[in-house]
């Protein structure tokens, strides 16, 4: 299953790489406000679907353009999930920041992903419990374990409705204990860099799966760990997601577990007050203690380097 998922990226990638040579005459369609779709996506998710029913024809599907469509039979329980072009924004600006991106869910588990760079050739893999691998080099996570030394990356909300305040909050508790942040503009590679230890940690709000499926996968193939804000597994659906190396992971949590739509109430109202939301104070003094993940300093929350999962 893994080879015809790379097989089917490599045939998206060699679309993506024959339209960049003339991308300014690529059609682009905006299906949001800053949310932009091109030929070029529509053409490689069909590629990559027909490569991948051609194999396995009751399989489901769930793609970013053409939606969802469950399995049948056998295949029920198998579903690939598919983003042809991660980082369309890049790309319709010549910006050579974004890839294809492939996973295998199977009984709800990411079982294999796929995440490649055309425009260097650049072939992220990983299947469940034998590890990822950038070409044919094995991955591990970066081993540092403190923040001031961490190179982290990130996402800007860029939808109209997207919270720009409680982002910009984020980004001062961060950039401050970081060594710097980068925002690359392709989430899958983003967690692909992180798996391969060019980066410590990723947060990010505002995430479909397809962005996240596959760089999840080999995220923890490589040792490191990934959660929504607040450190729990369930993510791939919640929009928010963080990750970075096992000994990272807990601070980050420490710091933007409150930010997160499953912070506790306390930690709602303590945030609201500090981005002057009317009534948060009060809200604030009334919000009952809860003793939660988030809200333990970091250096409770952080796991120990033997957590690692291999």
């Amino acid at each position: 299953m893994l080879n015809v998922a790379i097989k089917a990226a490599r045939a998206a990638g060699a679309i993506i790489n024959r339209a960049a040579l003339d991308v300014e005459s690529v059609r682009v369609a905006a299906k949001q406000t800053n949310d932009f779709v091109t030929e070029v996506d529509k053409a490689a998710e069909e590629i990559i679907i027909e490569t991948l029913l051609e194999a396995y024809p009751d399989h489901g599907i769930w793609a970013e353009e053409s939606g969802r469509r469950e399995g049948t039979g056998a295949g029920k329980r198998h579903m690939w999930i598919i983003d042809p072009l991660d980082g369309t924004t890049n790309f319709i600006h010549g910006f050579p920041v974004y890839c294809v991106s492939i996973a295998l869910m199977y009984h709800g588990k990411i079982e294999q992903a796929v995440v490649y760079d055309p425009s260097r050739n650049d072939l992220f893999c990983a299947t469940k419990g034998r590890g990822a691998y950038l070409n044919d080099r094995r991955l591990r996570v970066a081993k540092r374990n403190q923040l001031r030394d961490c190179l982290v990356s990130t996402g800007f909300p860029f939808r109209p409705g997207d919270n720009f305040k409680n982002y910009m909050a984020m980004l001062t508790e961060v950039m401050p204990r970081v060594s710097g942040v980068r925002r690359p503009g392709a989430a899958a590679l983003d967690l692909a860099y992180l798996a391969a230890g060019f980066t410590d940690g990723f947060f990010e709000t505002g995430l479909q799966p397809w962005d996240v499926a596959a760089g999840s996968l080999l995220v923890t193939e490589a040792g490191g760990l990934i959660g929504n804000f607040t450190g729990e597994a369930d993510f791939l659906e919640q929009k928010e997601c963080l990750a970075a190396n096992p000994r990272i992971y807990g601070q980050l949590v420490g710091m933007l577990g409150k930010y997160s739509q499953f912070a506790s109430a306390g930690d709602k109202a303590g945030v609201r007050q500090t981005l002057g939301v009317p009534g948060a104070e009060a809200q604030a003094s009334a919000a009952p203690a809860e003793d939660s993940e988030a809200a333990k300093p970091a250096t409770e929350a952080a796991p120990k380097a033997d957590d690692a999962p291999f």
